[in-house]
């Protein structure tokens, strides 16, 4: 198992601010929206140094997501900034209709997403957020796993032209990526090389899925780890290839199980080279107040998690 320094701990959402401002230098085209969570959404820099470029529009975010429209009929390349909830849940027929259907070249950015919100509970963490967006024809769905990955990641759905949405979050994370990475839409990053099991992982869950595959060497078994940040366009090359090596599967994500990474994973494995697979993930519920860190651990997102769900997709496919 592959051995990655952690560098510091830092917040997927300054990563995103950090990589908008960023843009903002690289193209005058790049303007930003914000339904009043400038602070939160990590926009503050972006508004300080282009202020003609930047437009808050208060607790409004269906009105939001029909300003980026109309701004992006004009040749602009507008990135709205809320939290997840509601940029998906609050206003998906705004998105449906005014940026999807059209396929407007609109960038959803959406902050504080999953249980490791924490504090603000069920209300406010939406983990159904990844499967309404991945079933609208013609987005793209990024779900990043560290602040470096999401600066890179604000940088590249820049130059993509269609509507994406990109999905980070609230705590503070290990970083552990290469400051330096080109990222590439669509195409999964191989982690570590394995020949036992393939751990198919986005966002928070990457790290974890990094540390079940040193206690899974630990145990013996070999785990091939791919960080899967593009959920839609899938990289099913990857996918298939990676599962016809190892012939069994286990997904992890920081989602419902209904809709989201495993569910795309399943479908594909299903038509193409079926095999056994695990998902960890939300079974069916809705979140609720606490730490992020006891929240995974209630509802089945940690590391041991993960090395529960290789055992026992090991055992289905008979090693």
């Amino acid at each position: 198992m592959k051995h990655y320094e952690v560098t510091g701990q830092k917040d997927t959402r300054s990563g995103f601010g950090v990589g908008l401002l960023e843009i903002g230098h690289k193209n005058s085209d790049v303007v930003g929206l914000c339904a009043d969570l400038t602070g939160s959404l990590k926009m503050d820099a972006f508004k300080a140094t282009f202020p003609e470029r930047f437009f808050q529009v208060g607790i409004a975010e269906a009105n939001m997501m029909g300003l980026a429209a109309g701004l992006a009929t004009t040749g602009k390349i507008p990135f709205t900034g809320t939290f997840a909830n509601f940029s998906t849940g609050r206003v998906y027929d705004q998105i449906r209709q005014s940026i999807a259907y059209s396929h407007k070249n609109v960038k959803i950015c959406a902050s504080h997403a999953g249980l490791t919100l924490g504090e603000d509970g069920a209300t406010h963490q939406i983990l159904e957020d990844i499967g309404m967006m991945k079933m609208l024809p013609g987005m793209t769905v990024i779900n990043t796993c560290d602040y470096n990955q999401t600066q890179a990641a604000t940088v590249a759905i820049a130059e993509h032209y269609g509507p994406v949405y990109l999905r980070f979050g609230r705590p503070k994370w290990p970083v552990f990526t290469d400051t330096k990475q080109k990222f590439e839409i669509g195409k999964a990053w191989l982690v570590s090389e394995g020949k036992d099991v393939t751990i198919f992982c986005t966002g928070h869950l990457v790290w974890k899925a990094i540390e079940a595959g040193h206690q899974l060497a630990a145990m013996g078994i070999d785990a091939e780890v791919i960080n899967i940040h593009t959920i839609k366009p899938l990289d099913a090359e990857a996918v298939l290839e990676s599962a016809l090596k190892t012939k069994c599967v286990v997904t992890a994500e920081e989602h419902q199980k209904a809709g989201g990474l495993g569910e795309s994973i399943c479908s594909l494995l299903s038509q193409k080279a079926p095999t056994p697979v695990q998902l960890v993930a939300v079974n069916d519920s809705f979140g609720e107040s606490g730490k992020p860190e006891e929240l995974l651990k209630k509802y089945g997102l940690e590391t041991e998690n993960i090395v529960a769900a290789v055992q026992k997709v090991l055992e289905k496919r008979g090693k």
